[in-house]
């Protein structure tokens, strides 16, 4: 009896070499075949050209989710659909700048999301210099009063992004903090890393019982600029009036809405992979990196994984609407769908450039699966040595909400706040073999989860 279960032992444990070869045979095989992927690039050239910039809660964005869901439909996919809501809506009317005294120039500027409008004269009064945010904070209350207060910062270029989260606060809360003190408007350098005379736009708030005031944000040259007039007029004793003109308006709820589309897997038991992105974009340009991009490495990936059979796990994508202005498609996502049975969320909304590092936010039960993903990866060039995983904005909610486990693949960020809220956000930026590298890495991981039975489920948050 010994030696029969010895045998049976030693050809359970070669049945189970011979699966997993073939699992691995699989997913590498998919991997090549990614590499040379055109379904990811046709989709932002498709979103970019055929539909054009798509600012939440607008006629474009309706045009983009009509555009997305014949798009998904006509690439196989199944259960292709829009999951309506309604949002706030902001859309961006004139805006001008220029230094009236002592040095007067114009300057290119654009309108903050959420700003209030100045009215059609514009508003012209002297410029508050801050060389951070700290120090306007730290202003006394009532300083501003009547004036413009002017914010500027070193935001430079980071492989991760990290820049953004320090600086980005400029943007975030200036506009509220500039209000509370009693300034006319405020205006920014922009939250970017280029040296073109192109303003970088992006969302700001107000707080409840604060009146919104006008804010914009001055192209980087530009700001630099402004900076040295003060410095220079400081010297003298001349202050630096300027005139602001916005024009932007509140026009009430509208209707945006997620385009979803799956990949239907053998058992419904087993928790969805859900893969994200952002449909819309900002108005200045054609949103190519931010995130038509995205959209079209989780769609190629998914698509990938569907020609070559039915997966063990449904993969459900989703296109998010009106990310941008207030993350309300993720949250109109997680409200409409928090009863389902979600197993792990992943996003793409960095760009198009290569994926440098893999991280993760799995449970124990799932170690093998982490250990087959990075070695999977390899080839492509990723590291694994990553901090936890935490998700993209537009699956924050539903995660939060499910608590579901995450796999963060980061791509270079290096370029990406060069174009980021710009008008020079368009397809030529796309590198086509960049684009391919990311698709080929979504495949790989999705190859492996979709396919993998081991149990995903959090462990209970303390």
């Amino acid at each position: 009896m010994r030696n029969i279960s010895t045998l049976l032992t030693g050809a359970s444990a070669l049945f189970l070499s011979t699966a997993a070869l073939a699992d691995n045979h699989r997913t590498m095989s998919l991997q090549a075949k990614a590499l040379q992927d055109d379904v990811a690039y046709d989709i932002v050239e498709g979103l970019t050209t055929e539909v054009g910039p798509r600012q939440a809660g607008t006629e474009a964005e309706a045009r983009a989710r009509s555009w997305s869901i014949k798009k998904l439909k006509s690439l196989g996919f199944q259960n292709v659909r829009n999951e309506p809501f309604m949002m706030p809506t902001w859309v961006r009317g004139a805006e001008t700048a220029e230094v009236v005294s002592p040095y007067p120039q114009k300057m290119h500027i654009t309108a903050l999301g959420n700003s209030a409008s100045t009215g059609t004269s514009g508003i012209e009064a002297e410029v508050v210099y801050f060389d951070s945010l700290a120090a306007m904070q730290a202003a006394p209350n009532g300083s501003l009063s009547g004036k413009i207060a002017f914010v500027t910062h070193d935001m430079h270029p980071t492989q991760d992004g990290s820049s953004y989260g320090t600086y980005g606060p400029v943007r975030f809360i200036g506009p509220n903090i500039a209000a509370e003190k009693g300034a006319a408007a405020y205006v920014i350098k922009s939250i970017g890393t280029d040296n073109h005379r192109n303003p970088h736009t992006g969302n700001t708030g107000f707080r409840d019982g604060v009146t919104p005031i006008p804010a914009g944000a001055l192209s980087v040259p530009d700001a630099d600029n402004l900076e040295r007039m003060v410095k220079l007029a400081k010297k003298t004793g001349t202050p630096i009036r300027m005139k602001v003109m916005m024009t932007p308006q509140n026009i009430g709820q509208q209707e945006s809405g997620n385009v979803i589309a799956e990949v239907t897997g053998k058992d419904p038991s087993k928790g969805m992979i859900l893969v994200a992105c952002h449909l819309d974009s900002w108005d200045l340009a054609t949103g190519a990196f931010d995130d038509a991009a995205g959209c079209g490495i989780v769609a190629a990936a998914a698509k990938n994984i569907m020609d070559h059979g039915k997966p063990l796990r449904t993969i459900r994508v989703l296109w998010a609407g009106a990310e941008e202005v207030g993350l309300w498609g993720g949250k109109a996502y997680a409200e409409q769908n928090k009863g389902q049975n979600h197993a792990i969320a992943m996003e793409s909304d960095f760009g198009a450039d290569h994926i440098w590092r893999v991280e993760y936010n799995l449970p124990e039960g799932a170690k093998a699966v982490r250990t087959e993903i990075s070695q999977a990866l390899l080839p492509l060039g990723i590291s694994i040595n990553g901090p936890t995983a935490t998700g993209g904005a537009d699956i924050r909610d539903i995660i939060a909400s499910n608590n579901l486990a995450i796999i963060d693949l980061q791509q270079d960020g290096s370029r990406y706040f060069d174009l980021h809220h710009t008008p020079d956000d368009t397809l030529d930026k796309i590198d086509p073999k960049q684009l391919r590298q990311n698709v080929a890495a979504w495949t790989t991981v999705l190859s492996i989860i979709a396919n993998s039975d081991a149990d995903f489920t959090m462990p209970a948050k303390q």
